[in-house]
């Protein structure tokens, strides 16, 4: 984060939170914390130390979904819940010109004593910290280790060596001019940055992995080849085993041949036929017999062999183009299948088929999107995570249980708002809220949602989301 993007954040922070209770700390990973303002609209504030993205701003998240993401606490979190639980936030300070924003936090102890604590965000690159500052400004704990004067235990703090240049994340200005919530923006764009940078790193695994299986059967495919080609030609063998017999009286030894009239040839030609230096003209058609056996046995093995391999090949070839095809739409769900070791399901013909009517229900919106409306919980799975791409809308009733509905976008439209509304009522109807008034419907786009691993079918997690009220029931659509 930039400086204005940090002040920007600060001023937000401090008007939402202001006098607001420390609470829980929820440790989503090694160098990233969420904490719990107990807030009645699901936001928590987020703060990161990883050096190669640090941040902090509020994030909108449900808390079960905090709590499956959450990993056990580290040292830090347990030390920061036990100074900070209960104490009221006073203001959010900027030091001049530094990426570092303080959390001033006050309270009493048991004894009724005030207290007070800092809790300072440093968001310096590779210096990247989150730091517990007592009342004097010392050090009492840190996220991580990071070296320098006013950098540990026991220091009183003062924020690293700025480096000669400073280098804005890309894209942090441009969402300050869009107005608005600051840190909705952010918390979309690195979102949207995680996602990205994810399928980057799925797409590199698979393209590898991929890579790795055709190369091995191509190296499979050349020793077959090169061992067909060392058994030589059968018909060549027999051919000269026959020869030999055939001009038993009549051959004579030329050094470590035997001449012989090939009686295969029309001219009667004389040919030499090889042979060893102390074998007889009977021992040496033998041999030329067995090569001749051995050469034919061989020739079939292989051939079974590389047929084989030939269409576990085809199979291969076939999997590159889906994944080439699955990188252009942005399907992470079926680029990990090709990055992990399990096996990709051939049912992708499925993705292919244009019947849906199996498993879900197809409207036209007014604005000529197509609406696809799970059936069933297996059915919602599939429309999901086999159906819908990347940048497609999805919807799901916020309290009820009910079907997924996904707003088609081939051609990356942004999204009409009459047809986000249709969706949504669809949403509504089609789940155990219908009989209300207004239900709320939660919608995103589907990069954001992901399946909980060992979950039941339907259920799923969203890293992001918004939320619409509507009325339940079927608009007026075109049904397929």
């Amino acid at each position: 984060m930039n400086l204005a993007a940090i002040s920007a954040v600060r001023a937000e922070i401090e008007s939402v939170l202001s006098d607001k209770r420390f609470g829980k700390v929820f440790t989503l990973s090694r160098y990233q914390i969420a904490v719990d303002f107990r807030l009645p609209d699901s936001r928590y504030l987020f703060i990161s130390t990883e050096p190669a993205s640090p941040r902090i701003y509020l994030i909108t998240r449900r808390l079960r979904d905090l709590e499956k993401e959450a990993v056990n606490a580290n040292s830090f979190a347990v030390f920061i819940q036990k100074r900070l639980a209960g104490m009221r936030l006073a203001s959010v300070k900027q030091i001049e010109n530094e990426r570092v924003l303080s959390l001033n936090l006050f309270g009493s102890d048991d004894f009724g004593a005030d207290k007070s604590f800092s809790l300072t965000s440093q968001l310096t690159g590779r210096s990247a910290n989150l730091f517990l500052l007592d009342a004097n400004k010392r050090i009492l704990e840190s996220l991580r280790e990071t070296a320098g004067p006013g950098q540990q235990s026991g220091d009183i703090y003062s924020p690293p060596h700025k480096p000669t240049a400073e280098r804005a994340r890309q894209g942090e200005d441009e969402l300050l001019k869009i107005g608005g919530s600051v840190s909705e923006e952010l918390d979309e764009f690195y979102l949207a940055a995680a996602h990205e940078s994810r399928v980057r790193s799925l797409t590199s695994s698979a393209r590898t992995k991929l890579a790795k299986k055709i190369s091995k059967l191509e190296r499979l495919a050349g020793k077959l080849d090169a061992d067909l080609a060392g058994h030589g030609d059968a018909e060549r063998w027999k051919r000269f085993g026959d020869l030999l017999l055939a001009n038993a009286a009549a051959a004579r030894r030329d050094g470590d041949s035997f001449v012989v009239v090939d009686y295969y040839d029309e001219s009667l030609p004389e040919i030499a036929v090889k042979a060893d230096e102390n074998d007889s003209l009977t021992e040496t058609a033998e041999k030329y017999f067995k090569r001749y056996t051995k050469s034919r046995n061989a020739a079939v093995e292989i051939a079974l062999r590389r047929e084989a391999l030939d269409k576990e090949m085809r199979q291969l070839r076939s999997d590159e183009q889906r994944l080439e095809a699955a990188i252009a739409d942005g399907d992470e769900t079926l680029i990990n299948e090709f990055s992990s070791d399990k096996k990709p399901e051939i049912a992708q013909k499925v993705r292919a088929a244009t019947d849906t009517n199996s498993f879900a229900r197809s409207f036209i919106s007014t604005d000529g999107f197509e609406i696809l409306v799970g059936k069933k919980a297996k059915d919602n799975d599939h429309l999901s995570f086999r159906i819908a791409k990347s940048l497609d809308t999805w919807m799901h009733a916020a309290d009820y249980p009910g079907s997924h509905v996904v707003i088609r976008n081939p051609n990356r439209k942004e999204m009409p708002p009459k047809t986000l509304l249709e969706a949504a009522q669809l949403a509504a109807f089609y789940s155990q809220g219908r009989a209300q008034t207004k239900a709320a419907v939660h919608y995103t786009q589907k990069k954001f949602v992901n399946k909980p691993r060992g979950s039941a079918p339907g259920l799923v997690s969203l890293a992001s989301f918004k939320t619409i009220l509507v009325e339940p029931k079927v608009p007026d659509l075109t049904q397929n």
